[in-house]
């Protein structure tokens, strides 16, 4: 866990590595919970859905 300033949450998975809340040696968010929402106006593919709590590190 060294790379991650918070506990992980074992609940919310993430591999999006350049995000400031990603635990790197885990594999996990930090964040207790995430907001996920979508750029499109009818979602009907995952590429259509994007987590709204990403900040860059």
């Amino acid at each position: 866990m060294a790379n991650c300033s918070n506990t992980p949450n074992t609940s919310v998975k993430c591999s999006v590595n350049n995000c400031a809340y990603h635990c790197q040696d885990t594999q996990y968010c930090s964040l207790n919970e995430i907001q996920v929402g979508t750029h499109e106006a009818n979602p009907t593919k995952v590429e259509c859905t994007d987590c709204m709590s990403f900040k860059v590190k």
